[in-house]
């Protein structure tokens, strides 16, 4: 099994960090996301990152990745098993790409008014400090895929000019928790671990 990633895409490292929770043995490979690779383009003409071969299978896109090794590799687990439980979490995660993720990537790669995309998403990450608030984890008492996609997005805020951490002790502690987590540590890349700071 390999997966295949740019070393700076917050869904590729949501990725790594499920790998690093489940300890699956995988060969990790890196590139540039601005110069991707001739035979990366033809597994995945459309170079969405990450990109997961397992023998014959090929697939791409990272929520679909997440949970294809969550039920391929279910121990330990990071979904509930039930159906009611799994479809409000595809639900969450789909908001979260929808409106945090989507304003982060405004921020990073298209940064004609960067200032508009960084208001928007303080306001709506401070407006949802209940949720950070409530439980250990993010709407729930374990840790889970929706845990694993927040942890990227709050690790680079700071250094973006975003200081979150310093009007919401709440959101800090959540991430304080994330960033502990030994697969968080292991899921960084070099070039990411120069993004954030443990030192929060």
């Amino acid at each position: 099994m390999t997966l295949i990633s740019p070393d700076d895409c917050i869904w590729s490292q949501s990725t790594r960090m499920v790998i690093y929770e489940k300890q699956i043995p995988i060969e990790l490979k890196f590139y540039d996301a601005n110069n991707p690779p001739d035979y990366l383009l033809e597994l995945n003409p459309n170079a969405l990152s990450p990109t997961l071969i397992d023998k014959e299978l090929i697939l791409y896109h990272a929520t679909i990745i997440m949970e294809y090794l969550e039920e391929r590799f279910p121990q330990p687990a990071l979904n509930k098993m039930d159906p009611i439980s799994k479809a409000n979490n595809r639900m969450i995660i789909k908001r979260i790409s929808d409106d945090w993720c989507q304003l982060l990537e405004a921020i990073l790669y298209r940064p004609e008014d960067p200032q508009q995309s960084k208001k928007f998403l303080t306001e709506s990450l401070l407006s949802s400090v209940p949720l950070f608030r409530a439980k250990k984890y993010f709407m729930s008492d374990s840790f889970t895929l929706i845990d694993c996609i927040l942890a990227t997005l709050l690790w680079r805020l700071p250094k973006l000019g975003i200081p979150i951490f310093d009007h919401s002790p709440d959101i800090k502690n959540y991430a304080q928790r994330l960033f502990s987590r030994p697969s968080f540590k292991d899921s960084l890349s070099r070039t990411e671990r120069k993004l954030g700071d443990f030192n929060l």
